[in-house]
């Protein structure tokens, strides 16, 4: 690497290492190329398996890296970038203030109305016209900088919504350490979870009343940022709420739970501000009547709502002036130099050279800036026209030369241009900068500012520790004692949901890998038995039920276009990814509340499948069966796992309760529903033989061959059989079994005598009716087969409980599922 690059942020204006990178640069040497390659290329697996990525592949496809080598900023100069962060925070605090209040810098001229009224970011209802509001409009900030060729650290944008990237940033110093553990010997670099006590302590201290919680509000898991959420309502100890948990009533603000309200106090807004209350701002998502609590003083958000306004790329044009103005003083951290367009001439300057300029939207700060120097003569004439047309509508800034860092590459080291966005959080009496930050590794097509990239080489940012330093902790605060609590009922009504679901997801998969490898069993012997082929329809019909096999391809006599049907439900399109695709919705819905290592378990084997489905031939040889019958003794291997972690890793109750519950019903109805199906076939009334039949690969689907053949030798009588598969609670696989465990679980959320555990008992009566039946007929062969009928309506009066259970405790978030057929969305339990 060029030692004597004047950028070079590891060498000073000499070409020498700068003092605080030598210990580091001493160690990247004794590793050596060859190895450091290597931890890149776990880092990179790490990031795959562990970080900011999709479950699936090809789902929201998410390449965010990790380069080994950090960036490191010595003491002196963090406590310079802090310092002057702060006044830039300070400063813009006060312009809110303004502009959502007396609006005095407008009036004066310090601000152009058209930054403000023409912003969409300007929202009129959190205007604080009798100027009473007493709350601040921020308490985390964030910006992106720039060192520039005279080492000086500019700012190019300032990040005032919800200033994102923190996640990430925690993700590359927590990976990053395991992966390279040699870099963090003998180094004195300040820690980053002291930041995390300062900010989880302020927003403790903002809540209005004691007993009330603190929540932040996302947008939900198809918020581009939902892993940012999850992992800082965890690190912080606060709820992670969406805004169909949140109800309005009386000015205040409550979570609902399962055992009714809660109270909230501060809300850490990680959703758009235009968003957050769907009555006087944009309908969608939002909470109802939520500004109205928050004028009252009911609720506090942190940042306010309207704080995006001050994100404006022209307003960094003005803010030197409002720094003289509002602060007495001038910026100790300047903006990179920017021009409003609206001005006067300025638009015929900048238009004679556009090259020297990058332009962005006026009042658009997510929007990427565009680079003249990037586009075609044709696209630059274009961009000039747009911008003498309409002037007011663009902010630029003279293009920028980033300094560059170390990162690894192929060859070695090589030198990439640094972005740096660092944190603040306000801890109540000053602001207090993140010892670390976000550094991205820029490329050609990388935006310098605009919303953080989905793909993006990233680095770990180190802040040097002083000599003479010494620890400050968070400030202590006053809080009521807690009383202790082991309910179920303190779990939000969504959260409950979505393990509810996950359970059906997964019970509806391993059923179908059930039935899927019944059905492959037979397709791959070489010369099947009539009564084989006798099967393998029987397995297609039930498969056809469940929406994993086209009904064309079952209704059609011979293997090979069984073999296709099977082979198409692995497919992108087919059964078999889409409940595979619920699952992995569910799991990441549900990130910030399983285990460290139920999540990386269950997204390991989400994303190992997933891969090999995708590998599968779709061809129907014998090799690609073979391969299709090994993906479902995956899912099957996977039920399994997924079982056992949920019984030793998650607490009795709560999120367990609710996962185990949809398990207990979704396999009830699949047992009814099978059941029904393999003897409810043709000539049945007539042919003992097919009863028979049926019930053998009733046992086989239900895992039970070898209970039956234990307790009956070799002889397979119908009343026995059904024994065993419906009415012997001590079957795992059994319907009684699956009853009386959701009976259970229902008696730990509900009084003794609740209609809920009485409409249980019906059902356990009749399937032990069903037994005796059968068990005292003449003729068990002929009343077993006129048993479809009943068990199709037990199958319905099983759904039935499923949706009152659903209705009672999960109508609060009316979410379309998808309950039964695949194609058949239905109303179900949110």
């Amino acid at each position: 690497m060029n030692g004597e690059n004047p950028l070079d942020e590891m060498a000073d204006g000499f070409g020498h290492a700068k003092p605080h990178w030598r210990p580091l640069l001493s160690t990247l040497f004794s590793l050596g190329h060859d190895t450091l390659a290597q931890r890149a290329r776990m880092l990179d697996q790490a990031f795959t398996e562990e970080g900011i990525t999709a479950i699936l592949p090809g789902e929201r496809s998410v390449d965010w890296r990790c380069d080994p080598i950090p960036l490191l900023i010595s003491a002196a100069e963090f406590s310079s970038l802090e310092a002057g962060l702060a006044q830039r925070a300070q400063l813009i605090e006060l312009i809110l203030a303004d502009l959502y209040g007396p609006q005095t810098l407008m009036a004066g001229g310090l601000i152009p109305p058209d930054l403000v009224y023409g912003n969409p970011a300007f929202l009129r209802p959190c205007r604080d016209v009798d100027g009473r509001r007493r709350d601040r409009y921020l308490t985390f900030y964030a910006a992106d900088m720039l060192r520039g060729p005279d080492g000086a650290w500019r700012v190019l944008a300032d990040r005032t919504d919800q200033a994102p990237g923190l996640a990430n940033a925690l993700e590359n110093r927590r990976i990053l350490a395991r992966i390279v553990p040699e870099l963090f010997q003998f180094q004195r670099i300040q820690q980053l979870r002291q930041f995390l006590e300062i900010s989880s302590d302020a927003l403790q201290a903002l809540a209005p009343d004691d007993g009330t919680g603190v929540a932040l509000l996302s947008g939900g898991h198809s918020d581009p940022l939902w892993f940012e959420h999850v992992l800082l309502s965890r690190e912080m100890s606060i709820g992670l709420v969406e805004g169909g948990d949140l109800t309005q009533r009386n000015g205040q603000v409550f979570l609902k739970t399962l055992r009714g309200l809660q109270r909230i106090g501060v809300l850490l807004r990680r959703m758009e501000g235009g968003r957050v209350d769907s009555l006087e701002l944009s309908a969608g998502t939002g909470v109802p009547g939520l500004l109205d609590a928050i004028r009252g003083g009911a609720v506090r958000m942190v940042n306010d709502a309207g704080s995006a306004l001050a994100e404006a790329p022209a307003l960094a044009a003005f803010l030197p002036a409002l720094a003289r103005r509002l602060l007495g003083d001038d910026l100790q951290l300047a903006s990179q130099p920017t021009l409003w367009l609206g001005e006067g001439a300025v638009v015929r300057t900048v238009l004679r050279d556009l090259e020297g300029w990058i332009f962005r939207p006026a009042t658009d700060g997510q929007s990427p800036p565009v680079v003249p120097m990037m586009l075609s003569a044709e696209e630059r004439s274009k961009l000039a026209a747009r911008m003498a047309a309409n002037p007011t509508a663009y902010a630029a800034s003279v293009a920028p030369t980033p300094s560059v860092a170390p990162c690894a590459g192929q060859h070695g080291l090589e030198a990439k241009p640094i972005a740096l966005r660092m944190f603040l959080t306000f801890d109540g009496t000053r602001w207090r900068a993140f010892p670390g930050g976000l550094a991205r590794a820029l490329s050609e097509e990388d935006a310098l500012a605009g919303r953080l990239p989905r793909n993006a080489l990233s680095k770990d940012v180190w802040v040097m520790a002083d000599e003479a330093s010494t620890v400050q902790g968070a400030l202590a605060l006053l809080t009521p004692t807690l009383a202790i609590r082991r309910t179920a009922g303190d779990l939000p009504s969504r959260v409950a949901d979505n393990f509810y679901w996950l359970g059906r997801y997964l019970e509806r998969l391993e059923e179908a890998a059930r039935l899927q490898k019944a059905i492959l069993a037979r397709i791959l012997r070489p010369s099947p038995t009539a009564r084989e082929v006798a099967e393998m329809q029987i397995l297609a019909a039930s498969l056809t039920n469940v929406n994993m096999m086209e009904a064309e391809d079952a209704s059609v006599l011979g293997t090979g276009m069984l073999a296709l049907g099977v082979i198409r439900a692995f497919r992108r399109d087919g059964g078999m990814r889409r409940v595979l695709a619920h699952v992995a919705r569910q799991v990441e819905q549900l990130r910030d509340r399983l285990t460290g290592e139920m999540h990386a378990v269950l997204t390991r084997s989400l994303r190992i499948m997933g891969e090999n489905m995708k590998r599968l031939p779709a061809d129907t040889n014998a090799r690609s069966l073979e391969h299709a019958s090994n993906l479902t003794t995956e899912i099957l291997e996977f039920a399994a796992t997924v079982a056992g972690l949920a019984a030793e890793n998650m607490v009795r109750g709560g999120g367990r309760l609710f996962l185990d519950f949809g398990r207990r019903m979704e396999r009830a109805q699949a047992i009814t529903a099978e059941l029904a199906q393999v003897l409810d076939q043709p000539g049945a009334f007539t042919q003992p033989g097919r009863v028979e039949a049926g019930l053998r690969l009733a046992l086989e689907l239900r895992d039970s061959v070898i209970t039956y053949r234990t307790r009956y030798l070799a002889v397979l009588q119908p009343a026995p059989a059904l024994d065993l598969i419906l009415a012997d609670d001590g079957n795992p696989r059994g319907l009684a079994f699956q009853l009386v465990a959701a009976r259970e679980l229902l008696r730990e959320i509900v009084e003794d005598g609740d209609s809920l555990l009485m409409a249980m008992e019906p059902l356990l009566r009749e399937i032990r009716d069903i037994v005796q039946e059968v068990l005292n007929s003449p003729d068990q062969m002929a009343t077993t087969a006129h048993l479809p009928p009943r068990l199709k309506k037990l199958e319905r009066a099983i759904s039935a409980v499923a949706d009152r259970v659903s209705r009672r405790y999960f109508t609060l978030l009316p979410v379309a599922r998808s309950l039964g057929m695949e194609n058949e969305p239905m109303r179900g339990a949110a």
